[in-house]
């Protein structure tokens, strides 16, 4: 002990002591798993909607959690698909079904058995679905685009025009996803329902004598609804095209009246360098 004149110094040097050397020994705070969380968005069923959480349990191990609100207590299919969404694809891994609205999942592979950790599945070229059910996979409950289809902010909206008196006008949304790819979004105006158009992107503008080759060919359009999705990786001939390719592309995007009438043009756009 150290012993002062009325030893008040020495127990608080004692008392110093202790608590560096309890200080000493307290562990650091283990850091925060890494999440990665996407929104589900209403498919066949309004209504619904949730979110899937991927969260890196381990250096192998990730959790995908799935909450939806809005459903009913039934037991619900779950799984990632190659692709993206409005694509369609093969599973690539099955989850546990959502029951009561939650699932969870610790996924260590694909269901082809190839290992896939955090850092892979939060760049993967898929989507989720959650289905009706085991006899109804055809019905989606609520999806999502993940990995490398995450959409960024970036994006670009082009004018298509209507061509002669048809009537028919609307726009071109190019959004970027996260892997480089376009998701382009048509909607239009004055479609009649029932009718399906092609959509298809010339090489050229719109003052293109006679109309430039087709270059590549779009989902085409539901008269009924007046939309159209396509997910722009290649050109028809297999060329790569990426979202910052398309932004520079001498091209057009048209709509055709029909397959049979592809002469007749509803309405027309340039986009990129044009």
């Amino acid at each position: 002990m150290i012993k002062t004149k009325n030893g008040a110094v020495g127990m608080i040097a004692i008392c110093a002591m202790v608590l560096m050397t309890i200080g000493g020994c307290k562990k650091e705070e283990a850091a925060a798993p890494k999440t990665t969380t996407y929104t589900l968005k209403v498919k066949d069923q309004l209504g619904v909607s949730g979110t899937v959480t991927f969260t890196e349990t381990s250096s192998t191990v990730t959790t995908i959690s799935i909450a939806l609100s809005g459903g009913d207590t039934e037991n619900h299919p779950a799984h990632i698909h190659l692709n993206s969404a409005v694509e369609g694809g093969d599973i690539a891994i099955s989850l546990n079904s959502v029951v009561n609205g939650v699932s969870s999942t610790d996924v260590t592979k694909l269901d082809n058995n190839s290992a896939v950790n955090y850092s892979q599945l939060i760049a993967f070229d898929g989507y989720l679905n959650v289905h009706q059910s085991a006899n109804n996979l055809t019905t989606i409950i609520a999806q999502t685009d993940i990995g490398g289809n995450e959409l960024t902010t970036t994006q670009k909206t082009y004018t298509l025009a209507a061509v002669g008196a048809s009537g028919v006008n609307g726009t071109a949304l190019f959004e970027k996803r996260k892997n480089g790819n376009s998701l382009i979004t048509i909607s239009l105006n004055g479609t009649l329902a029932g009718g399906v158009h092609p959509a298809v992107i010339h090489i050229g503008s719109v003052a293109t004598v006679g109309g430039g080759p087709v270059v590549k060919t779009l989902n085409p359009v539901d008269g009924t609804t007046g939309k159209s999705y396509t997910t722009l990786r290649t050109l028809d001939n297999g060329t790569p095209i990426s979202y910052d390719n398309a932004m520079v592309y001498d091209g057009y995007l048209a709509i055709h009246e029909s397959t049979l009438l592809m002469a007749n043009v509803l309405c027309q756009g340039n986009i990129g360098s044009n």
